[in-house]
């Protein structure tokens, strides 16, 4: 079959999702509704046509919250992230190219997932960070300027004693960089190399500092949906790696995550955060993406199987040792909704009803015959732990079957509002207090406690050397997940 004749098959299978019946509200929480797996030749498609937001347009939020624009004419903003002193960081990308195509389905994703991001460029070139100042801390931009270009397809970033990190497709850079400044004319230094490739399936990689800074955790995503590409192909990947800030060393802290992002480190409890689009082709009410609290050595299923001890049929040669192992999420979000932010929001200037939980990004769904997701969901938590339902936050970047934006990263700003990347609409938009509260210093994406770095040596749950490999005591031959780093063998390295 000819690739023209490919991506007519997919437009018209677009355009045929038929009814979905099944309320994927019984998918949120901790205990999701899991239907009998189902498959075919082509996925379920619905595909939402990015038409962007018109003038004066907004997303909804509910009573007591406001929204507006914090920066437009951006291009793919994927990640927001707030430094020490206020000043925030926008991290613009689209897929690295020349990415390998072996299956009739690996071109009608990419054909898909290109027409579901929409024209992209609203502000000229990506692939670049733009640093955007509230000078006074009024809620609104008075500065912006971009600090780097002509990136690798950056995603994650942090910031920690004069050093800017930065995970690009296939590695995480240093930049010297002091709170403040401006551009960055200074060559990077590599940390580290991070699984890339000319395959890079899922290739954005996530960052976030540990409490007491001594490591990065990164996330890499798988190589295929479901192992299809060979288990070769995973080495390194569907993980999130502890790196050691100072010499790069870098080991497996938990493997088994399809495609995490959206790393965070809970305020108060120190324990990592991540969550995760788990894998497709199994119906359209399966397998929900989650968020969930991340263990040290700790394994998440994938690809053998899925929510804890579900398998996956279509793994082969299939792990039992492995599946005994896995460790079901905290959190089910429900089928295909595209997780990719989230953001703490405990002390920040939210009202009283937002100030315990997780905001999390939703950027929608396009393999199911119903939309999902296309919002931002508010997930309350009690010590530490998700504790009640979840409530929709930010609606209405789906209107009918066209999208205005799809949100991507959030954060919580300089003033204590919440920020959210929207890379279709190439804006970031900013919810704050309807009373326009604000906290009373800087709140940091990456907070650091000063009482875990007496004298470099950490009192927090994430603590470990870098050297060590991450244990399998269930298993006499190790998961090829949980080895780093290494690369596909399509790389020809």
């Amino acid at each position: 079959m000819s690739r023209r004749a490919i991506l007519l098959v997919a437009l018209l299978l677009a355009g045929c999702g038929g009814n979905d019946d099944f309320d994927a509200s019984r998918q949120i929480g901790p205990d999701p509704v899991l239907p009998e797996p189902s498959q075919s030749l082509w996925p379920d498609l619905k595909v939402a046509t990015v038409v962007g937001w018109k003038e004066g347009e907004t997303p909804e939020v509910p009573a007591g919250l406001a929204v507006a624009v914090y920066a437009k004419d951006l291009a793919n903003p994927r990640t927001v992230h707030t430094l020490p002193n206020g000043d925030v960081l926008v991290v613009q990308s689209k897929a690295p190219e020349g990415k390998l195509l072996n299956r009739p389905k690996d071109i009608i994703r990419g054909w898909i997932m290109a027409m579901a991001a929409g024209g992209g460029g609203g502000g000229g070139e990506t692939n670049r960070i733009t640093l955007l100042r509230d000078t006074n801390r009024d809620g609104a931009v008075d500065e912006r300027q971009d600090i780097l270009a002509d990136l690798n397809s950056p995603f994650g970033v942090a910031w920690h004693d004069g050093t800017l990190y930065v995970a690009a497709a296939d590695a995480i850079l240093a930049y010297p960089y002091e709170l403040g400044g401006g551009k960055i004319t200074a060559k990077p230094k590599i940390l580290t190399p991070l699984p890339g490739g000319p395959i890079n399936h899922h290739w954005t990689k996530d960052l976030a500092l540990s409490p007491d800074a001594r490591f990065l955790f990164v996330s890499i995503g798988s190589n295929s949906n479901a192992g299809e590409r060979g288990i070769e192909a995973e080495k390194g990947r569907a993980a999130i790696w502890q790196v050691d800030r100072q010499t790069g060393a870098a080991k497996v802290f938990a493997s088994g995550l399809r495609n995490p992002n959206g790393l965070n480190v809970h305020p108060q409890t120190g324990e990592l955060w991540t969550v995760v689009n788990e894998r497709d082709e199994l119906g359209p009410d399966l397998v929900p993406d989650y968020l969930t609290s991340v263990t040290k050595g700790g394994f998440y299923g994938w690809p053998w199987s899925y929510y804890g001890q579900h398998v996956d049929p279509r793994v082969h040669p299939q792990r039992p040792d492995m599946v005994e192992r896995a460790i079901v999420p905290d959190y089910a979000l429900s089928s295909h909704v595209a997780a990719l932010g989230l953001a703490f929001a405990n002390d920040s200037a939210m009202p009283e009803a937002f100030r315990d939980g997780a905001f999390v990004g939703n950027h929608g769904s396009w393999n199911r015959n119903a939309f999902n997701g296309y919002k931002v969901i508010f997930i309350p938590f009690a010590n530490g732990r998700p504790s009640g339902s979840a409530q929709d936050v930010v609606t209405g970047f789906l209107k009918g079957d066209e999208a205005r934006g799809r949100p991507v990263g959030l954060a919580m700003d300089g003033t204590g509002a919440l920020l959210i990347a929207d890379d279709a609409g190439n804006t970031v938009w900013r919810v704050a207090a309807a009373d326009g509260s604000t906290t009373p210093q800087p709140l940091s994406t990456d907070r650091v406690s000063s009482s875990t770095m007496d004298e470099g040596t950490p009192s927090n749950p994430l603590e470990g050397k870098p050297e060590e490999a991450s244990p399998d005591a269930g298993s006499a031959t190790p998961a090829q997940t949980d080895i780093a780093p290494a690369v596909s063998p399509e790389d020809g390295q």
